[in-house]
């Protein structure tokens, strides 16, 4: 599945991979925002971990991993 978060202040988004569901990535920003935790942290498919502080979260995007297509489409 793939996140993007965008932070404040910044030209980018961060893109990451992620085998969470949609559920608990949901359930991580909320709590992050909540302001319990203090920052954001999302982990990739390889385990690296990301870690925004939740006051530079500006949005993010939940949605499916593209599948990449081999070949032509008929």
């Amino acid at each position: 599945m793939e996140v993007k978060v965008g932070v404040a202040d910044t030209a980018r988004e961060l893109t990451i991979n992620s085998s969470q569901t949609p559920e608990e990535v949901e359930s991580l920003v909320a709590d992050a925002l909540k302001g319990t935790s203090g920052s954001l942290t999302l982990v990739d498919d390889k385990g690296r971990r990301y870690v925004v502080p939740s006051a530079r979260v500006a949005y993010v995007e939940i949605g499916s991993a593209d599948s990449r297509k081999v070949g032509f489409a008929t």
